[in-house]
């Protein structure tokens, strides 16, 4: 991992909610608003662009771990504000505080905790969950 990744670092992402955001199981929609996994989504890629320029050539990052509280619908069209904030730096673990705004209030906050590891170490991992069948 390259230097330079320091506690506090922000990134911010803006979304406006689409249909296919919407809170759906097996293609039905069950409320026509901002889903809790769209949000997750949108969590961990804004977290995920914390460490992206902090990545050597032979890294990767791989999610571990979501903390969500999903607080208030947002509704079709609406613009949503995602901003992570690095809270916590150890050996390969980043972890974020994110918090998720529509133009009326704050409608989610989370923890997002992603590690840093070398690229054939990831693919020696999916190779073997591969043949786990």
């Amino acid at each position: 991992m390259k230097q330079g990744m320091e506690l506090g670092r922000e990134e911010t992402i803006e979304i406006i909610v689409t249909e296919d955001m919407f809170a759906s199981f097996e293609g039905e929609v069950v409320h026509p608003v901002y889903s809790t996994v769209a949000m997750t989504y949108h969590m961990e890629w804004v977290s995920r662009k914390i460490i992206l320029p902090f990545l050597d050539d032979d890294e990767e990052g791989m999610g571990a771990a979501v903390k969500l509280n999903h607080l208030a619908p947002s509704t079709l069209g609406s613009t949503v504000t995602l901003t992570a904030t690095l809270v916590e730096l150890e050996d390969n673990a980043v972890i974020t505080k994110v918090t998720a705004y529509n133009d009326l209030r704050m409608i989610g906050k989370g923890e997002v905790k992603q590690v840093i590891l070398p690229k054939d170490m990831i693919a020696e991992k999916l190779k073997s969950a591969s043949t786990l069948h």
